[in-house]
Protein backbone atom coordinates (compact mmCIF):
# COMPACT_ATOMS: atom_id res chain seq x y z
CA UNK A 1 0.00 0.00 0.00
CA UNK A 2 1.29 3.41 -0.99
CA UNK A 3 1.68 6.07 1.91
CA UNK A 4 -1.22 8.24 -0.27
CA UNK A 5 -3.21 5.09 -0.11
CA UNK A 6 -2.53 4.39 3.50
CA UNK A 7 -3.31 8.62 4.60
CA UNK A 8 -6.46 7.82 2.83
CA UNK A 9 -7.49 4.78 4.72
CA UNK A 10 -6.56 6.32 7.65
CA UNK A 11 -8.64 9.81 6.47
CA UNK A 12 -11.70 7.28 5.73
CA UNK A 13 -11.28 5.20 9.15
CA UNK A 14 -11.72 8.64 11.14
CA UNK A 15 -14.27 9.89 9.32
CA UNK A 16 -16.38 6.75 9.40
CA UNK A 17 -15.53 6.23 12.87
CA UNK A 18 -16.61 9.93 13.53
CA UNK A 19 -19.90 9.04 11.83
CA UNK A 20 -20.72 6.24 13.52
CA UNK A 21 -19.87 7.64 16.50
CA UNK A 22 -21.89 10.93 16.29
CA UNK A 23 -24.75 8.77 15.11
CA UNK A 24 -25.34 6.36 17.90
CA UNK A 25 -24.19 3.59 16.18
CA UNK A 26 -21.58 2.55 18.22
CA UNK A 27 -21.13 0.59 21.31
CA UNK A 28 -22.72 1.48 24.99
CA UNK A 29 -20.52 2.23 28.02
CA UNK A 30 -20.50 -1.80 28.81
CA UNK A 31 -19.15 -2.53 25.33
CA UNK A 32 -22.54 -4.06 23.40
CA UNK A 33 -23.45 -2.41 20.22
CA UNK A 34 -26.62 -0.23 20.73
CA UNK A 35 -28.02 -1.34 18.04
CA UNK A 36 -30.43 1.41 18.10
CA UNK A 37 -31.71 2.58 14.84
CA UNK A 38 -33.01 6.20 14.87
CA UNK A 39 -36.00 7.57 13.80
CA UNK A 40 -37.90 10.31 12.91
CA UNK A 41 -39.20 11.01 16.08
CA UNK A 42 -35.65 11.15 17.75
CA UNK A 43 -34.09 14.64 18.81
CA UNK A 44 -32.19 16.50 16.42
CA UNK A 45 -28.65 16.51 17.26
CA UNK A 46 -27.84 19.24 19.67
CA UNK A 47 -25.41 22.28 18.14
CA UNK A 48 -22.42 21.10 20.46
CA UNK A 49 -22.94 17.31 18.82
CA UNK A 50 -22.75 18.55 15.32
CA UNK A 51 -19.78 21.50 16.20
CA UNK A 52 -18.53 18.23 17.38
CA UNK A 53 -18.85 16.02 14.22
CA UNK A 54 -17.75 19.16 11.99
CA UNK A 55 -14.51 19.00 14.20
CA UNK A 56 -13.79 15.62 13.77
CA UNK A 57 -14.73 15.78 9.88
CA UNK A 58 -12.31 18.65 9.76
CA UNK A 59 -9.39 16.71 11.23
CA UNK A 60 -10.03 13.66 8.97
CA UNK A 61 -9.76 16.35 6.09
CA UNK A 62 -6.80 17.53 7.53
CA UNK A 63 -4.72 14.72 7.97
CA UNK A 64 -5.94 12.94 4.47
CA UNK A 65 -4.22 16.62 2.88
CA UNK A 66 -1.33 16.25 5.31
CA UNK A 67 -1.08 12.15 3.81
CA UNK A 68 -1.27 13.57 0.12
CA UNK A 69 1.02 16.22 0.78
CA UNK A 70 3.79 14.07 2.62
CA UNK A 71 3.33 11.52 -0.60
CA UNK A 72 3.45 13.83 -3.12
CA UNK A 73 6.47 15.09 -1.67
CA UNK A 74 8.12 11.66 -1.04
CA UNK A 75 7.33 10.60 -4.87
Amino acid sequence: MTRRTAGAAVAAAVLCAALVTGCGGGSDSSGTSSGATPSATDPAPSSSELAELNRLVDDAESAASAAEADADKNG
